[in-house]
């Protein structure tokens, strides 16, 4: 069994264990999770465990609910009674519900974003990606898969470049192992990288290159030639060097849950301080360094397009959320009233 400093624990980690006061804890880090149940990994070796009734209740008005890759305080024999705070965290709105979030992996300290260079190439869903690896507060790498079956790779390197701003590409062949070796220096002993992106991209393939066994189950290619959906879980790998894996399910669906979009659009937010006026929505207003940046084709528009898109969707899940969070607070408040006035009587 691996140390805990192994597993990423450090000085910060233990002193906010420390904090928490209880002789009767053990810190274990979430390795997966199968619907109500954890694997967690600690000096112990490896257990199941299950979440105390209270985390779920604080979660109804904004509290935490673990997450693979999170840090956690356990009471034996194994029962998770506090979450310690992530230094990063990857949240997304949850698929088919509104205004819940997800948190896809968190104390994570790089992404690999991972994009196929076969028919399902986009860069808009990049943005994407990057917009929130960014917000995560982890540092997002491009990894370009299948650049086996890319006329030009070199090319494809230059697009994402053009919208992934200050981000490292790394174009990769799971089939030759080309580019595989870029990668290892983001996979140091103790440091943890999350496999992000579509199904069929070839994450599950890629963790087991770098595995140098299968550790995840793949498939086949479809007839058209895409990849297939293997992983139903998100999982947390140790390789042989050292450094910690989560593997992701792919996204069907990858909607916002808060944030910004200043580091990903970094062009954008630099053109946008030479605007007239602050509050620049660049769509009409006159003296707009952005519209004027897009006609004389230093911006493209679909780049433009794609960021008020997903500005609008930043707004409108903020504006959910506050309302959720609101009602919430109001309906917990009115249960410790009664309580209360139930005590009260005679």
């Amino acid at each position: 069994m691996a140390a805990l400093d192994e597993l990423g624990w450090n000085a910060e980690l233990a002193s906010a264990f420390e904090q928490l006061q209880d002789d009767n804890l053990f810190p274990a880090r979430i390795a997966a999770q199968h619907r109500g149940e954890f694997v967690l990994l600690a000096e112990e070796g490896e257990l199941r465990a299950r979440a105390a009734g209270r985390l779920f209740y604080d979660h109804e008005v904004g509290g935490q609910l673990p997450a693979v890759g999170d840090w956690v305080g356990v009471t034996p024999p194994a029962t998770i009674v506090s979450i310690l705070p992530r230094r990063s965290a990857f949240i997304r709105k949850h698929a088919g519900q509104d205004s819940t979030e997800q948190v896809l992996a968190a104390n994570v300290d790089a992404a690999f974003l991972l994009a196929g260079l076969d028919d399902d190439f986009s860069l808009r869903r990049l943005e994407r990606y990057i917009t929130i690896a960014w917000e995560s507060g982890a540092l997002p790498i491009v990894v370009l898969t299948k650049a086996d079956l890319s006329a030009d790779v070199g090319e494809a390197v230059l697009a994402v470049e053009s919208v992934a701003i200050g981000v490292p590409v790394h174009p990769v062949s799971n089939v030759t192992g080309d580019g595989l070796e870029a990668l290892d220096l983001y996979l140091q002993p103790g440091c943890t990288v999350v496999l992000l992106g579509s199904s069929g991209v070839g994450k599950s393939t890629l963790l087991n290159r770098l595995a140098g066994q299968e550790v995840m189950l793949t498939r086949a290619l479809a007839a058209d030639g895409t990849g297939r959906h293997t992983t139903t879980h998100r999982e947390l790998v140790q390789l042989p060097g050292g450094g910690l894996v989560i593997d992701t399910p792919g996204l069907r669906e990858l909607q916002f849950w808060e944030g910004d979009l200043s580091a990903a659009f970094e062009d954008i937010e630099l053109l946008a301080l030479e605007c007239k006026f602050r509050n620049c929505a660049h769509m009409r207003e006159p003296d707009c360094a952005v519209l004027a940046a897009v006609d004389n084709g230093a911006l493209e528009l679909d780049r433009l397009r794609s960021w008020r898109k997903l500005q609008r969707e930043l707004e409108a899940i903020a504006a959910r959320t506050d309302r959720r969070l609101s009602i919430a607070r109001k309906k917990r408040w009115k249960q410790i009233a009664s309580v209360a006035r139930q005590k009260s009587r005679p």
